[in-house]
């Protein structure tokens, strides 16, 4: 069964990562920005990278900016409609991917967002299917690229989510590494936890990260363990036992992670009485 380990996401300033590596995480997981890939943020994301792995930590995830001017950085994005977006997604992948192998971290790429932006770009194609070969014909680049350094995670929009076994399937017919928000999905899914199950089920051999979060089912709340309404006991047995993890919280307070070592008692609290149970 998988075992919850401490896995802590910030940004590369340092006043958080200290914050996190206090609490000597397995692994730890860069929050980039647009900033990052400047050149002087890039040197400082590399020095970050590096000071990270001097204390002890080998498991290390670059999560590609969600932003830029703006919009989310959905791969869907058409070259002709955006240029600027789409030139940025290319060159800042190529550059964590650069930054994957001079360092041996990993790469993660969102295969979408959610919300009216992403609604608007995918109707620029003649149809949803359209748009999400679209988008399977960029990811399956990036993997040409990144190789076995790079990820990509699921979104809550009609392209790359992980909702449907249909388009699961079809997803897991690329072969691609796969990141896996638990909250995404199951807000996808509008609040079912049977649905959300099945999806982990399914997805759980071609699954290398997940990001452990809670929500309500309804939007992109981010919540701590336990304060929402996914059922986590049946999730647990679910997770792929060989994949890494990181608690993708909102906090109160960027230089806190209090919210994430929360949910981390939380799930560890969880994972104690399934193995209690297990033993009677």
């Amino acid at each position: 069964m998988f075992q919850p380990q401490l896995g802590l996401k910030g940004s590369s300033d340092r006043q958080q990562i200290d914050d996190r590596l206090v609490h000597h995480p397995h692994v730890y997981e860069f929050f980039t920005a647009a900033r990052d890939f400047t050149p002087e943020g890039y040197r400082h994301l590399a020095r970050a990278i590096q000071y990270v792995q001097s204390q002890g930590i080998k498991n290390i995830v670059l999560h590609h900016p969600m932003t830029f001017h703006g919009y989310h950085s959905d791969v869907v994005a058409p070259e002709k409609e955006y240029p600027d977006l789409y030139r940025f997604i290319e060159t800042t992948t190529e550059q964590l991917i650069r930054l994957a192998d001079d360092y041996h971290v990993q790469v993660l790429v969102h295969g979408g967002y959610s919300g009216d932006q992403v609604k608007h770009m995918v109707a620029l194609y003649p149809s949803v299917e359209s748009a999400r070969q679209a988008v399977y014909q960029r990811l399956d680049r990036f993997t040409r690229a990144g190789r076995d350094q790079i990820m990509f995670e699921n979104s809550i929009a009609p392209v790359f989510a992980y909702c449907d076994p249909d388009e699961e399937d079809e997803i897991l017919s690329h072969h691609y590494r796969l990141a896996f928000d638990i909250s995404h999905c199951f807000i996808g899914l509008h609040g079912d936890n049977r649905g959300l199950q099945a999806s982990l089920k399914h997805l759980a051999p071609a699954v290398v990260h997940y990001h452990l979060v809670d929500s309500m089912g309804l939007t992109h709340d981010s919540l701590t363990l336990g304060t929402g309404k996914v059922d986590w006991a049946p999730v647990l047995p679910l997770l792929n036992p060989h994949a890494t993890s990181i608690y993708e919280i909102n906090l109160r307070d960027q230089s806190n992670c209090q919210e994430q070592l929360d949910s981390h008692a939380y799930l560890c609290q969880i994972a104690r009485h399934l193995r209690k149970k297990e033993k009677n």
